[in-house]
């Protein structure tokens, strides 16, 4: 058995500390875990896209940690396609990559491979998007049997997947189904996610989707839409025994819940703060 827990939306800056007081919280909680390895699923920094000292920094904390981290990169970490001031790119991209390492991996568990995905890269038209749709499709093929589970940061869809474009939320229509179609060419099982500050489990055409909630803060209803899932603080914990995983939701002890709500234009990057 194997024992792999589920970190997201940290959202860590030395300048922005407005959420440093749950770091120690949680890096205390995962000391008690026993943990074989801990998945980040994005947004680590507050303005990593920009801001070198955020990337430098946060891979310090995460250096710090109990066990082994593998890390995919959110909006905050890397930008995003489309975005008018923020678009991912390969400078962006690089930089993630000297602090924490590929933005995309891989990692066999018991009888699971487990495929770290950078959906910042989705819809972005990049060379390296299509080398990461190239990529997968290898790692997916050459499993030799193993069932596979995908970590990245912004889920595939809200509810279904015909679903129309939700903007920020999620994945857009066309990289989300040509995503689906390679999953369902092979055993792709789970799917688990950050980015909304929410936490589910679901399970959508057989496959299960798991929404890890933020250990930094909540979104509430003047910046998000309606959506399923708990405004929750915490993590996951997922433990893989041959070919099955039992999934459970943890609630870290000595988190404070901080509202983005109060802060947001303190906290996130605008388009002034990117230029200087």
């Amino acid at each position: 058995m194997r024992r792999v827990i589920q970190i997201s939306d940290t959202h860590l800056s030395p300048s922005k500390t407005h959420f440093e007081a749950n770091w120690l919280p949680l890096a205390n909680w995962l000391a008690t875990q026993n943990a074989d390895l801990i998945i980040h699923t994005g947004d680590v920094t507050v303005d990593g896209a920009d801001v070198e000292e955020d990337m430098s920094f946060c891979a310090a904390r995460l250096a710090e940690l109990p066990a082994p981290v593998l890390a995919v990169p959110g909006n905050h970490d890397v930008g995003e396609a489309g975005h008018p001031w923020q678009p991912v790119n390969q400078e962006r991209v690089e930089r993630w990559r000297r602090h924490f390492g590929p933005d995309w991996w891989s990692q066999d568990i018991e009888d699971w491979r487990l495929i770290g995905l950078d959906s910042m890269l989705f819809g972005s038209g990049t060379q390296q998007e299509a080398e990461q749709l190239e990529w997968l499709q290898r790692m997916a093929a050459e499993a030799d049997g193993r069932r596979l589970a995908v970590f990245t940061h912004r889920p595939l869809m809200i509810e279904h997947p015909e679903e129309p474009d939700t903007g920020y939320w999620s994945v857009k229509p066309e990289p989300r189904r040509k995503l689906l179609e390679l999953f369902g060419r092979y055993d792709v099982a789970l799917v688990a996610t950050g980015h909304l500050h929410r936490s589910h489990d679901t399970i959508i055409g057989g496959r299960r989707y798991i929404w890890g909630g933020s250990s930094g803060f909540v979104v509430g209803p003047s910046l998000a839409p309606p959506m399923p899932g708990e405004t929750l603080l915490g993590a996951v914990i997922y433990e893989f025994d041959g070919r099955d995983v039992s999934v459970a939701r943890a609630e870290v002890p000595g988190l404070t819940t901080y509202w983005i709500d109060d802060v947001v234009h303190e906290v996130y990057p605008t388009p002034q703060a990117t230029t200087a």
